[in-house]
């Protein structure tokens, strides 16, 4: 049993990775063109997601082929990368937020991000339910830990969407840059908490 938990962390890893590879592509090249900081914070945390994947990746696939005490190591080095993600892309969003509204960079109304977003809604908290579960399953704080960064992800999509959906119905261009800020604190939020998992 414990074994068929462990393959269904690494299935859920490698569709993680592919999955958010391909939403930061489309969403970066998206919000680039819009000029959304947003919406390119969204790609890049897509990307920074997918980092977090890769590391559970790594993790999982060690599973029955190191000793206990070496899983144990694994296990908190996955926890430091997946916190350090958080505060990379928070920093990254912080700045290119308040860059925006001081020198009023107004982003381009766009229905992709629109898209984009309302995908995400549906997929992303169906992965963070199949991520949170194996994780409690087989006491593994990396995979919950994860799961806890793709519940950020939906959080992000409804955010995103409110941002982008008030640009495109109403012209609010502020809205976009003000997301991003909301963006940042939950970031900065649960990479704190993650990294508390570590001590």
């Amino acid at each position: 049993m414990d074994s068929k938990f462990h393959k269904r962390a690494l299935l859920l890893s490698y569709f993680t990775v592919g999955y958010n590879i391909l939403e930061g592509i489309v969403s970066i090249f998206a919000g680039l063109f819009a000029g959304s900081i947003a919406l390119v914070g969204f790609g890049l945390d897509s990307f920074v997601e997918s980092l977090s994947g890769s590391v559970m990746i790594r993790r999982f696939r060690k599973h029955g082929k190191i000793s206990e005490e070496d899983e144990e190591k694994v296990e908190k080095k996955a926890i430091i990368y997946v916190a350090y993600t958080f505060f990379i892309l928070g920093m990254y969003v912080l700045f290119e937020s308040v860059k925006k509204l001081y020198f009023h960079e107004i982003p381009e109304p766009g229905l992709l991000g629109i898209i984009i977003a309302m995908v995400s809604i549906v997929v992303m908290p169906v992965l963070f339910y199949m991520k949170y579960q194996t994780g409690k399953s087989i006491n593994s704080r990396s995979l919950v830990a994860d799961s806890k960064q793709t519940l950020a992800c939906v959080f992000m999509s409804v955010a995103l969407l409110i941002g982008l959906g008030l640009n495109y119905l109403y012209g609010l261009w502020q809205a976009d840059p003000v997301v991003g800020l909301v963006i940042v604190i939950f970031l900065i939020r649960e990479g704190y908490h993650t990294l508390k998992e570590t001590i």
